[in-house]
């Protein structure tokens, strides 16, 4: 794991198409600013376990010979508003 030191308003760069700015730090919190091409996702790391089990789930239906949905269709409830998540929205 590669461990890196900023301040308010530094950036971390991934690649060429990923900046990561440091938006604001209050005691143990840090907010962060991520400019990625919408290609890329990005997740805090409870969303991306909720997916990658929804995921898990999915599949083990589909190989348990339950009939999976229409592509695009699924009988899971819609995901939460990003406000609801305290994911921001892109602009």
């Amino acid at each position: 794991m590669l461990l890196l030191t900023r301040k308010l308003g530094e950036n971390i760069r991934i690649g060429d198409d990923v900046k990561i700015t440091i938006v604001e730090v209050k005691g143990n919190h840090v907010k962060l600013g991520i400019d990625a091409p919408a290609s890329v996702k990005v997740h805090r790391e409870e969303i991306y376990e909720r997916i990658q089990q929804e995921n898990r789930r999915a599949q083990a239906m589909q190989n348990a010979g339950g009939a999976s949905p229409a592509p695009g269709q699924t009988d899971a409830p819609p995901p939460p508003d990003p406000g609801q998540t305290g994911e921001e929205k892109k602009p």
